[in-house]
């Protein structure tokens, strides 16, 4: 996720909180995205911690220090008794919940604790990076100072599936998979980048060079023939068709 997101959201939160936020969520996505799982389920607890701190702070200005114990159960009710015009639902009665079934996971699902009959699965794992991403979009929404145009593509970014079927290199978008086509490649990048597009030469980039020659051929194909993307400025952007297409030929899913 972009530094600007943390940057933007320690303005208005206490550094050390967005801190933690951040180091939980990154470790938990890569964590769900190698399929280890417990460890994911261990920094969605992280998460959980450090999202009901910020709900803390958000309500009373001070929060439970780093390291002692959280009353979770106090803090749900508290907010649940705040009153509907002073604050959002979101804060008053929805994160609270979400987040203590993370919690209850972390805790209870023989992930912290070893247990007999239970063992940690994907089906938890699932759930868990699910909520972070939802609580996180809640978070860009409430916290950040951007324009709604921009909020969207943020949180729409959060909210999108990514699977490793593209790997990111500072920047340079790698598609994994050796057999796909131009077509192929540039759906997937452009699924991958979702609201925000990209350039032509972005695109032409990050195809192999056997496939660069003809891009603008099969990008007129792709916009006019097909309607799987739009292209203005110089800029692409896939369609609603072109997501449903690279989902339902299960593009994205691991090779």
């Amino acid at each position: 996720m972009s530094d600007a997101i943390w940057s933007g959201l320690e303005q208005t939160l206490p550094p050390i909180l967005v801190i933690e936020l951040k180091n939980a969520y990154n470790e938990m996505k890569n964590r769900y995205l190698l399929n280890d799982l417990r460890p994911n389920e261990v920094e969605g607890g992280r998460f959980a911690e450090a999202a009901f701190r910020i709900l803390e702070f958000r309500t009373t200005n001070t929060f439970t220090p780093l390291g002692k114990p959280l009353a979770t159960d106090n803090i749900i009710r508290q907010m649940a008794n705040i009153p509907e015009l002073k604050d959002v639902d979101a804060v008053r009665l929805h994160m609270p919940r979400a987040l203590r079934v993370i919690y209850d996971i972390r805790n209870n699902r023989d992930v912290a604790h070893l247990a007999d009959d239970i063992d940690p699965n994907l089906q938890d794992a699932t759930l868990v990076v699910a909520i972070c991403d939802w609580v996180m979009a809640e978070f860009v929404r409430l916290y950040h100072s951007v324009s709604g145009d921009e909020a969207y593509k943020i949180i729409s970014g959060i909210v999108k599936k990514k699977l490793p079927l593209v790997q990111v290199f500072d920047g340079y978008l790698k598609t994994l998979n050796p057999g796909w086509g131009p077509s192929e490649r540039i759906l997937v990048t452009l699924y991958q980048r979702d609201a925000g597009g990209a350039t032509i030469g972005e695109l032409t980039t990050w195809l192999k060079p056997s496939q660069r020659p003809n891009i603008r051929r099969t990008l007129r194909k792709l916009e006019h023939d097909e309607d799987l993307i739009h292209i203005k400025d110089d800029r692409a952007f896939i369609t609603f068709r072109g997501l449903k297409q690279v989902e339902e030929k299960k593009l994205l899913l691991p090779i």
